[in-house]
């Protein structure tokens, strides 16, 4: 497959994977995309010609700069020597240890290529080991150490994978020159990434200084870096490009103050296209997996030498040396700081085994075990190298599966799940109360609320802000902004209750609107009656209203996919308006018709919803406000909608609209502030907050001046 039709495949699926894992939320989007390339790759015959070169330098140099730039500057920092020890000595550890007794236990590898693979097993997914770190509620310790141990560990367990593989392709190696060659790639490529690194900070800033502050100019630059640097350090210096991008990527993200403060625009920008970028690459990697799978696999099961389940049984064995390995560490290293102080928590051998199944192998595994080469020096065969493929992609399978299958046995509950690429609310793991009113007005014991909740209470905020201001001249544009906001509201609180808590909420909503539908068809019948109105219009208006009852019910007993039932609502409404179009007589009487019945049926939808509550054998305070508040919200915006003779312009609504939000984005403001200053919400929460009303505030100037120019 030629190479461009190759990138935009990838992608799809990339796009196609995350989809799905809105679906599928036990299992990783990682083994999704797996599946994908794997069935890409038996169906469509998909394969990918990976060289060692470009694809170190286009998959490994990004990640691992942005892991860098990701390198947490305060918890971490406290325990630099235990997360080095770990990144260091544990990869070391695991790759002479480890390889000797895959060795051992799998005597057909060689001892050169046992230590190869288990030093490209070594390194783990940092964002994978943090979000799994913290959904078990490991100690802060252990939680800080392995987070900030997966954020070094590519580095060394890359560096020990070329010299064991070096060794296996050459079939010698020499301690002393391999001891000096280490410490010359090492020390050399983070020179070398420290120096490049502060050469091209010191150009931003020349160029900063001159006037050059281009946006797109500046993100470039900073995407462009990370391959430059390992371009430059492997190939003018002979020393390591993974150090050198990853010491990069630290000293970057140290020296970003100054940046924060002279250009905050240029920083956000920055982080959403990585975002974009660790997004993609992620996710590719993890589909050439999927497509390398059945070559890995058919040279192992074709084999004569080799006996599929025992490949199968040997993955297991690899998987539970590196497990045993790293929970004897945690172990020793947890019963370590319990001798220096016995204030910390006793060792636990439950906590070093979650800390153990945490380690997920991830891309830069898959990455690494790409770069094995066909041939050895002497030209034969690299020996085993399809069951060693083999082995790497099934322990990152296995290590995947485990995390996901027993962790959640383990913790006693459902834990987030992210690998590189992936994305997670933050805010949600906070302690919330019972209830967002509650919590605001309880200033005295103020307690955390997740970033939903305080969306919530602003857009609340912002609706009464518009109510307000809603006059008889812009009422039109007040309910089409309030309805806007109250569907953003449903929407965040429908994704932030439990199911318990959200089905009676959805039960009272659904039968506000079976009243408010049944007002509206005894309206429209005595319309009919009364031959206001045309046979044809009361007609199409009331299959309307068994539509959307049919959809009610349909929601009450067997929810459908909502892709299939808007198609099928777009279809009907198609298939009505060109039945109209088709009718004889004047399409314009036919159409102010519907819009008659449409604000009598909405006036009387609305008459019917008082009446109901009214009743002796119905309680108002039951149902929920929100819901009751919504629906009257929509009624009213289609008797606005609806009504004849619109004199205002689109111009005048659009400047209405214009009005109205920036006047609650003001009210949103506000209630941000007042969260803070309450202890209702953290800095980092507050941040995100005002980012999103500036993103909409500036979204309105540049609807505004596009307005303008026309």
């Amino acid at each position: 497959m030629p190479l461009i039709e190759l990138v935009i495949l990838l992608a799809c699926l990339v796009l196609l994977s995350n989809v799905l894992s809105h679906y599928l939320v036990a299992i990783p989007v990682s083994l999704i995309q797996v599946g994908l390339g794997l069935g890409v790759a038996l169906l469509l015959n998909v394969r990918v010609e990976l060289q060692t070169d470009w694809f170190m330098l286009a998959f490994i140099a990004p990640m691992l700069y942005n892991d860098g730039r990701q390198f947490p500057k305060q918890e971490l920092w406290e325990l630099r020597g235990a997360i080095f020890a770990n990144a260091i000595v544990l990869v070391f550890i695991t790759t002479i240890l480890g390889g000797f007794l895959i060795h051992v236990l799998i005597p057909t590898i060689p001892l050169a290529v046992s230590i190869a693979l288990a030093a490209i097993l070594s390194p783990t997914d940092p964002v994978a080991v943090q979000s799994i770190s913290e959904g078990v509620k490991l100690p802060k310790e252990i939680l800080h150490l392995v987070s900030g141990e997966s954020l070094i560990n590519d580095a060394s367990g890359l560096i020990g994978f070329k010299y064991a593989l070096a060794a296996a392709v050459t079939g010698t190696f020499v301690l002393g020159r391999a001891v000096g060659d280490f410490f010359y790639i090492s020390l050399v490529g983070l020179a070398v990434g420290l120096a490049l690194m502060t050469i091209i900070q010191l150009i931003r800033d020349v160029l900063r200084r001159e006037g050059i502050n281009d946006m797109v100019f500046n993100v470039v630059l900073q995407i462009m870096t990370p391959f430059a640097i390992y371009f430059i350090a492997e190939e003018w210096f002979h020393a390591s490009g993974v150090v050198a991008v990853v010491a990069a990527g630290v000293l970057g993200h140290i020296q970003n103050s100054h940046e924060i403060e002279d250009a905050p625009e240029l920083r956000l920008v920055t982080e959403k296209v990585w975002n974009i970028i660790v997004y993609l690459l992620n996710g590719i990697i993890f589909l050439i997996l999927g497509i390398e799978l059945p070559l890995a696999t058919k040279a192992t099961i074709e084999g004569s030498h080799t006996n599929t389940l025992h490949a199968l049984f040997d993955v297991l064995i690899v998987w539970g040396i590196l497990l045993l390995i790293r929970v004897a560490w945690t172990y020793g290293y947890m019963l370590m700081m319990r001798l220096r102080d016995r204030t910390k928590s006793k060792p636990s051998l439950r906590t070093a085994t979650l800390s153990g199944l945490s380690g997920v192998r991830g891309a830069i595994t898959m990455a690494g075990v790409f770069t094995i080469p066909t041939v050895i020096a002497t030209g034969d065969a690299f020996p085993e190298r399809a069951l060693v493929l083999f082995i790497a992609a099934g322990v990152i399978v296995v290590s995947l599966i485990a995390a996901a299958g027993i962790l959640p046995f383990m913790a006693a509950k459902s834990l987030p799940f992210v690998t590189r690429g992936s994305s997670l609310d933050e805010d949600d793991a906070v302690i919330v109360g019972d209830s967002i009113d509650d919590e605001l007005a309880d200033d005295e014991t103020p307690q955390k609320i997740t970033y939903k909740q305080a969306r919530i209470y602003v857009l609340r905020l912002a609706v009464q802000n518009i109510e307000e201001h809603r006059r008889p001249a812009n009422q039109r544009a007040a309910y089409d902004l309030i309805l806007d906001q109250q569907f953003q509201i449903r929407r965040l609180e429908v994704a932030s209750q439990t199911e318990d808590e959200l089905q009676p909420m959805l039960t009272d909503e659904m039968q506000l609107r079976l009243v408010a539908l049944a007002g509206e068809r005894q309206a429209v019948k005595a319309m009919l009656a009364e031959h206001e109105v045309s046979k044809l219009s009361i007609q199409a208006y009331l299959r309307r209203i068994d539509r959307r009852e049919q959809r009610l019910s349909q929601a009450a007993h067997k929810p459908g996919l909502p892709t299939l039932r808007s198609l099928r609502l777009m279809f009907s409404r198609g298939m009505q308006g060109l039945r109209m179009w088709l009718a004889p007589g004047d399409s314009d009487r036919l159409r102010a018709e519907q819009l008659t019945i449409q604000r009598v049926a909405s006036k009387a939808a609305i008459k019917a919803l008082s009446q109901y509550l009214k009743q002796a054998n119905v309680n108002e305070q039951q149902f929920d406000r929100q819901a009751l508040y919504h629906l009257i919200v929509h009624y009213r915006n289609r008797i606005e909608s609806a009504k004849p003779g619109h004199s205002l312009s689109r111009d005048d609504y659009e400047r209405q609209v214009q009005a109205l939000r920036i006047k609650s984005l003001g009210a949103e403001r506000a209630g941000v502030q007042h969260l803070v200053e309450s202890g209702q919400i953290s800095l980092r929460t507050a941040a995100r907050l005002r980012q999103f009303i500036n993103y909409s505030e500036n979204l309105i100037m540049i609807n505004d001046g596009e307005s303008d120019e026309e």
